[in-house]
C-alpha cells in the first residue's frame, strides 16, 4: 500500500474518531464509524445504545443505517475506531463490505478473523487517540461497557 492510501486511511479514521468522541460527548459509548466510496464519505455514526436505548445501535450499525439501501456494496470501505462486534461484522459479510479498517482492537478483539476468514479486506491501524478513548470510557464506565460487550471478557 502507497504511503498517500495509507495517509488517507487515517484521515478516515479521524472523521470515525470524530464520530467516537461525540458519542461519548452525549454519554454514550465512544465508538465511531464512517463509510467511504470513490474517496468520499457517504455515511457516518456512532454507537447509540445508549442514547436511544438501543441495544444494537452500534457504530458500525448506525453507519450502515444512515447509508440507506444499496444494491452492491462493492468500492466501499468502513472505518470504525474499534473491532466490530460478532453482530457487527455479520452485517458486514452479509451486506459483502469487502473492505475494513479499524482503529484498534487492544480494547476490544473483536471478530477481525472472522471477518477476514469470509474475504473482507481488513487493517488495523493500532490508533492511539482510539485507544487512549475507549479506555477513558471503559475506567469511567466499567458496568457501561460491560453491558456494551454482553458481560463478557473480549480483551
Amino acid at each position: 500500500m502507497t504511503k498517500t492510501a495509507i495517509l488517507t486511511d487515517q484521515q478516515f479514521l479521524k472523521e470515525a474518531f470524530n464520530e467516537a468522541l461525540e458519542s461519548y460527548r452525549e454519554g454514550g459509548i465512544p465508538i465511531g464509524a464512517v463509510m467511504v466510496e470513490n474517496g468520499d464519505i457517504i455515511g457516518r455514526g456512532h454507537n447509540q445504545r445508549v442514547q436511544f436505548n438501543d441495544p444494537i445501535a452500534h457504530g458500525e450499525m448506525d453507519c450502515i443505517r444512515k447509508v440507506g439501501r444499496r444494491a452492491s456494496y462493492n468500492g466501499i470501505t468502513l472505518y470504525t475506531t474499534l473491532s466490530p462486534c460478532m453482530m457487527c461484522a455479520g452485517t458486514i459479510i452479509q451486506f459483502g463490505i469487502p473492505r475494513v479498517v479499524v482503529g484498534e482492537n487492544l480494547s476490544f478483539k473483536g471478530n477481525l478473523e472472522f471477518l477476514q476468514s469470509h474475504g473482507v479486506d481488513v487493517m488495523l491501524l493500532n490508533d492511539p487517540s482510539c485507544h487512549d478513548l475507549m479506555q477513558k470510557f471503559i475506567q469511567g464506565k466499567p458496568l457501561l461497557w460491560l453491558e456494551d460487550i454482553a458481560g463478557r471478557d473480549h480483551v
